[in-house]
């Protein structure tokens, strides 16, 4: 078994043929496809975040939405940028959302892509302290988020408090049980997976990596799995950890699949350079009839080492027809690949 979720970036503009026009299209139809997701029997509904952009920012509203909205269903991020985030407010938050939603949440964290200003976490009041990189300012970030999630008091009380206090030092409220074991790493090298598993987080790893051998995609990829379970071990971990990988798949069913996506121009691996130091690779797409789809994703090395699957939807074709897309893959594609 294999748990199957879908991930959308919550674009939203007045292109043409966009079904998703404003902010509060994208934020209500998020809802409305985790909903028919999970009545689809999907496992997951996740969101991306990305500041200053026509796309899903807030994540913890939506989230604490969904969570009472379903009843199954896991509600994550994929993922939330760390260089943005205050790491008590963001467990206050989190708290609030999981506990609205039974445990449910999985959240996805990183150092954050390129985004749509020049150092964008500056007009959120962050900087990174002298000799530091904002990508060392995102894992302290993550780090001292883990340290709240654990539920330690570390804040001295007033002695004279406006409500009674419990005894000892105090912790951020509200407090959700097991969340910290349901943070995700959004890893783009072998090192900073590495470094998650060290620190006891899930894995996410999506559809672009460092490109670091040369190698397709899928098999650094996989490569990047293996590496990080072999730090998970030598860490000594008393539980298995959850991977995820992501991937654009498209069964071919009816007229519309082909239309949209029909073209075949996306079946291969792509080089470019997310900032001027870094060359990554861009997995490949998946388009497809479902037997074609079915012999492709059993050769894709790092699919078949996940535990979980999220597929990016093009949400801005509508909560109907991405629902669709979640359907062609969980009734053509997953039961004859052994995930259903």
């Amino acid at each position: 078994m294999k748990k199957i979720g879908f991930l959308s970036f919550g674009h939203w503009g007045p292109s043409a043929g966009s079904r998703t026009r404003s902010a509060a299209d994208a934020l209500l139809q998020s809802i409305d496809l985790a909903v028919a997701a999970e009545a689809l029997g999907a496992d997951g509904a996740y969101f991306r975040v990305h500041h200053f952009a026509r796309q899903l920012g807030s994540p913890f509203p939506l989230l604490a939405a969904v969570g009472a909205k379903t009843s199954r269903i896991e509600i994550g991020t994929a993922v939330i940028d760390m260089r943005y985030e205050n790491p008590l407010y963001m467990a206050e938050d989190a708290g609030a959302a999981d506990l609205i939603a039974g445990g449910r949440l999985q959240l996805g964290i990183s150092r954050g892509s390129p985004e749509q200003v020049i150092d964008g976490w500056r007009y959120f009041g962050y900087r990174p302290p002298e000799g530091q990189s904002e990508a060392d300012m995102a894992r302290r970030h993550a780090e001292a988020f883990l340290d709240v999630l654990r539920g330690e008091g570390f804040a001295q009380p007033n002695p004279r408090p406006m409500f009674p206090n419990p005894p000892g030092l105090l912790r951020v409220e509200p407090y959700s049980e097991g969340l910290r074991e349901r943070i995700w790493w959004g890893a783009s090298s072998n090192a900073t997976a590495v470094w998650a598993a060290g620190l006891g987080m899930n894995l996410q790893s999506s559809t672009l990596k460092d490109d670091e051998t040369g190698l397709a995609f899928h098999v650094q990829q996989a490569d990047q799995i293996r590496a990080y379970r072999e730090a998970w071990k030598a860490a000594g971990h008393g539980r298995e950890p959850r991977i995820s990988v992501s991937r654009s798949i498209f069964a071919l069913v009816d007229d519309r699949d082909r239309a949209y996506f029909g073209r075949g121009d996306e079946d291969g691996d792509k080089i470019g350079f997310i900032d001027e130091k870094t060359r990554a690779i861009f997995g490949r797409s998946y388009a497809a009839e479902p037997d074609v789809l079915i012999e492709q994703l059993a050769a894709d090395e790092a699919v078949r080492e996940a535990d979980t699957l999220l597929l990016t939807v093009p949400n801005q074709l509508g909560v109907d027809y991405n629902a669709h897309v979640i359907e062609a893959i969980l009734t053509h594609v997953a039961p004859a690949l052994g995930w259903r």
